[in-house]
């Protein structure tokens, strides 16, 4: 830590999914497919999406209003929101200012938007910590969240049956004993093979000039070329990472990886040799959630007594981008 740097304290976490659950069996109805066709690929065996009118907007409030009580910080003492999305429902008004509204925080604080898709919960917290650091806010919501099964195509089996949607949070904020809760954080990405991953939006040039080529806003993705990036990338750097930081392997006591596909999440594991215990995974019941991905599993396994407090453990993501990144955290006691 730099020095005169104040610390951050990781204050509480909250985590909100729909209550609508599609399985395999249910998808079965969309495409010629099996639960176990899709479950050997991808670990997945039901997800949750939204319905009718809700989307991630609604579902970042249920997770803020957790992670806020859970933080014992009041409300109107929040002087920052960042919000983590891959696709937001809206361009603008932002989800960071839809929340300071629907969170009825009086005063005029900031609050914006990054896109740094399914690693958006680590840039958001190295944003913060930044800003702590430097003395200008105290208390900061972190808010990521998603509902990427409103920007799918449905006719498209291979990329539809990977997402769900869901929303995680985190308060932080400056600490109060000295201790440093984010130990290490590391951010990155190689913007030269962005194209894995894609999500277009839809517009046209003005009808005075010459038309640009339109593309269909959906989701399109290279599987095994993000596989093979995830497989050779993540490992490598989280080990870098621990090494920086002063560490060895013995002195982590858990990993929470985004939960892109369970094939993934075992390379990782098996490279860097963690055991099933070390290592956080709920894929099979909320598929990908991108941005949302790594505070659900991380909040849903204190939640559960899963991942136990007064430990230290990695969160790393990676994703459109290519993004990735990682930090090592101390997991005080009464954050959830």
């Amino acid at each position: 830590m730099i020095q005169g740097a104040i610390p951050l304290k990781i204050a509480g976490v909250g985590y909100s999914v729909p209550e609508t659950v599609i399985t395999n069996d249910d998808l079965t109805k969309l495409y010629d497919t099996s639960d176990e066709w899709i479950y050997s690929r991808t670990g997945i065996k039901e997800r949750r999406m939204v319905s009718g009118n809700q989307d991630a907007v609604d579902l970042g409030y249920e997770a803020a209003k957790k992670a806020i009580a859970n933080s014992g910080i009041d409300v109107q003492d929040i002087d920052l929101i960042i919000a983590a999305s891959s696709a937001p429902p809206r361009l603008y008004p932002t989800i960071g200012c839809l929340m300071q509204a629907k969170l009825g925080i009086k005063r005029q604080i900031p609050a914006f938007d990054i896109t740094a898709a399914c690693t958006g919960l680590i840039y958001a917290l190295s944003i913060a910590k930044a800003y702590i650091a430097c003395g200008l806010y105290k208390n900061i919501l972190l808010v990521a969240t998603d509902n990427n099964s409103r920007l799918l195509d449905w006719k498209d089996r291979s990329i539809s049956i990977l997402f769900g949607d869901a929303a995680g949070a985190m308060v932080v904020t400056a600490s109060d004993d000295g201790v440093d809760d984010v130990i290490a954080l590391d951010i990155r990405s190689d913007g030269y093979i962005g194209d894995m991953i894609e999500y277009p939006l839809p517009g046209q040039n003005c009808p005075l000039v010459k038309p640009c080529d339109e593309r269909e806003s959906k989701i399109t993705m290279n599987g095994k070329e993000v596989y093979k990036f995830a497989a050779r990338t993540v490992p490598q750097f989280v080990s870098e990472m621990v090494e920086k930081a002063g560490l060895k392997a013995e002195d982590i006591d858990y990993l929470v990886p985004h939960q892109a596909n369970l094939r993934i999440i075992q390379a990782i594991q098996e490279r860097l040799g963690y055991t099933d215990e070390q290592v956080v995974v709920n894929i099979e019941k909320y598929g990908n959630t991108s941005a949302a991905s790594i505070p659900l599993a991380l909040a849903e396994s204190v939640e559960q007594g899963k991942l136990k407090l007064g430990s230290t453990a990695i969160l790393c993501g990676f994703g459109a981008g290519m993004t990735y990144g990682g930090a090592i955290v101390r997991l005080r006691k009464g954050i959830c």
